[in-house]
């Protein structure tokens, strides 16, 4: 069982920057495949970021968005720059370990002003 606990959203302006984490439990977590996925009111539920033995985006947060990890820390990141009111979203937390198990947080709010 992996938990996976979000934190760092909030409200910004547009043109602004966010920082989100994400804690994860378990002691194999430098093998595990880690992602960010978003939800805006009304849509359903997008990929954004991935990063595993490299690093995958969608076409609309790429030169904008960074995914790192840090394995030391069991903690996946989102830098988030320039951002837009289209990025309003509930943001969560993925984990795929083989199997596959996927694994999900409980989400973080991200709200852009205009």
């Amino acid at each position: 069982q992996v938990q996976l606990v979000e934190s760092g959203g909030g409200l910004v302006q547009a043109g602004g920057s966010l920082k989100l984490s994400c804690a994860a439990s378990g002691r194999s977590f430098s093998h595990y495949d880690l992602g960010w996925y978003r939800q805006a009111p009304g849509k359903q539920r997008e990929f954004v970021a991935a990063i595993g033995g490299t690093t995958y985006y969608t076409d609309s947060v790429k030169g904008r968005f960074t995914i790192s990890r840090d394995n030391d820390k069991n903690t996946v990141y989102l830098q988030m720059s320039s951002l837009k009111p289209e990025d309003t979203a509930i943001y969560y937390c993925n984990a795929l370990l083989a199997g596959p198990r996927n694994y999900w947080g409980q989400g973080t709010q991200v709200t852009v002003s205009s």
